[in-house]
């Protein structure tokens, strides 16, 4: 039984006044096109603020990060137009060698020499001075794969197998994080294309018992579920070999976040970013924001990512086809997903898990991603049926 979750429904509920209005989904790619320049300038704008005590201590140079966040929204921004002007069935005619090269790229990483070792992590592949992280490249490439499954009616389990494969590369990683976003992708996606609830609570279960165990038998994990359960879990920590206790940075967080108020200190104005929360320009800018601009600030960038999912979600609803609208889904929930994962964190209603916040998180290859991504729903929105 092929449900497509709600789109097809409301598709076909709709047919008649979706084909005779065209310009609606013009409009919704307009819409979708200004969302990504604002947020992307935004972005821009926020790694700048947040960056420059770190980028000092590290590199001498204040705008280290900023320009490089800069050159990656260039390249990001080409991407951007070549997702939007390039047709999307190329992507379900080349969907199994888009996924093969996600996987090998997920290999080369674990190989030492290749894959840079960050904080006892191999997430990333250097060429030179750039760093390429290939499961921000398997995020999209187990979206387009399972789309194609979906279009092509095959059976639950080819869906759930990519899962498996892609989760259990980037858990060797180990990145539960990531894990966990790919895994939730891939069962909204599969929920969409009309699987029951049975198989996919089966698998949900499953996973959620795996994720347990690999939390219990790792102590860095378990230390962060225990600084979530208890937010003063040892904020600073009695062994002076570590320079911060477990609870360090959460409190950071919430401090940074509490002193902001209704209008926030003002622009630059942060005192968390000075060294005091640690990865300012990463997961943790959405504080820094919140320090700076206050409650008014944060809920409008909250509300912005919100009605930007939303139009992705819109695209997904008037999509021409199977493929396109799983496809739009799966786009829709990666970036929603995020969203709500990172500002859990923030608001210490998650564990910290290093998921960075959609356009705002510095980082080059979740930013070229994210972007490519939403040309390949520019061009969706603008397809005929």
């Amino acid at each position: 039984m092929s449900r497509l979750f709600f789109l097809r429904q409301k598709r076909a509920k709709h047919k008649s006044r979706t084909i005779s209005h065209p310009g609606k989904r013009q409009n919704t790619s307009r819409i979708l096109f200004a969302l990504t320049l604002l947020l992307t300038g935004l972005g821009l704008i926020a790694v700048f603020d947040v960056s420059s005590p770190q980028a000092i201590r590290l590199f001498g140079d204040p705008y280290y990060f900023a320009k490089q966040q800069l050159m990656w929204a260039g390249i990001g921004l080409g991407a951007f137009v070549g997702g939007s002007v390039m047709s999307y069935k190329l992507l379900s005619k080349y969907a199994l060698v888009i996924f093969g090269v996600s996987l090998l790229l997920l290999l080369i990483v674990l190989i030492p020499g290749i894959g840079s070792n960050v904080l006892g992590a191999r997430r990333w592949i250097r060429l030179g001075p750039v760093g390429i992280q290939p499961s921000e490249v398997a995020k999209l490439a187990v979206i387009i794969i399972i789309a194609k499954f979906a279009e092509a009616k095959y059976p639950v389990w080819y869906g759930v197998s990519v899962l498996g494969i892609v989760s259990t590369l980037i858990m060797l990683q180990p990145d539960l994080g990531t894990t966990i976003v790919v895994a939730s992708i891939g069962l909204v996606q599969l929920f969409a294309a009309g699987y029951t609830l049975v198989n996919l609570g089966a698998m949900a279960a499953a996973g959620t018992g795996l994720a347990g165990l690999l939390v219990i038998f790792s102590d860095y994990r378990r230390q962060r579920l225990m600084t979530f359960i208890n937010n003063l879990y040892d904020p600073l920590s009695l062994d002076l070999t570590e320079a911060y206790g477990a609870g360090y940075h959460i409190r950071q967080i919430l401090i940074a976040i509490g002193s902001g108020g209704i209008l926030g200190l003002g622009v630059g104005q942060s005192r968390q970013k000075h060294l005091f929360l640690p990865e300012t320009a990463t997961d943790s800018v959405f504080a820094i924001i919140a320090e700076e601009f206050g409650f008014i600030g944060a809920a409008t960038l909250i509300i912005l990512l919100m009605y930007f999912t939303l139009v992705v979600v819109r695209v997904a609803m008037h999509a021409p086809d199977k493929f396109s609208a799983i496809l739009a889904i799966g786009i829709a929930g990666w970036i929603g997903g995020q969203t709500i994962l990172n500002l859990s964190a923030m608001l210490a209603l998650a564990p910290l898990t290093g998921i960075p916040l959609p356009f705002f998180s510095y980082g080059g290859s979740s930013l070229t991603m994210t972007l490519f991504s939403v040309g390949i729903l520019v061009n969706i929105g603008n397809s005929k049926k």
